[in-house]
């Protein structure tokens, strides 16, 4: 089972953390927006282009089941892998740390000439109602909580490591 599953929005910095976090315990990293674009053979922007969101949250559920099945360290979600409702089902027992980040720190991280393809018309105001929709969701599956605002990653990791199970 894996040690624990990252989730929140664009900008929380899930691959980051998830990164460092997985260096620290001595385990594997693993991102599903990385598995689906290696599946489909184009990046995620190109996904959404060309065979729109539907298409790519299947290709997303689908990383997300293997993933869970076959990874024993830290994995990634992309920001919206949460909206499916099977997805959610799959992260029960799981544990699932949610990377809470307010809305000027995201909008700094991800940046507004971001190529991610659901904040591309009026970035700002996308990613605000991304996660006011997503939020009720992450805290919903989170057995841990961290807030990412202005702090160091270092700080962030061992937050988690403290609020891991034994």
């Amino acid at each position: 089972m894996t040690k624990a599953v990252l989730i929140g929005p664009p900008g929380s910095g899930k691959t980051t953390v998830g990164r460092l976090l997985a260096e620290r315990l001595g385990v594997a990293f693993r991102d599903t927006d990385a598995d689906v674009e290696s599946v489909a053979g184009k990046p995620v922007s190109d996904i959404f282009i060309e065979d729109g969101e539907a298409r790519f949250r299947e290709l997303e559920h689908e990383a997300v089941r293997t993933a869970l099945a076959e990874h024993d360290g830290v994995l990634a979600l992309g920001g919206g892998a949460i909206l499916h409702e099977g997805t959610q089902a799959l992260l029960d027992g799981h544990t699932v740390v949610y990377l809470q980040v307010g809305l000027a720190d995201a909008v700094q991280r991800v940046g507004l000439g971001s190529a991610r393809p659901l904040l591309v018309l009026n970035p700002r105001s996308q990613l605000k109602k991304l996660m006011d929709e997503r939020r009720p969701v992450y805290e919903r599956l989170a057995v841990l909580t961290v807030a990412t605002d202005k702090r160091d990653p270092g700080d962030l990791i061992e937050e988690i490591v403290k609020g891991l199970p034994a």
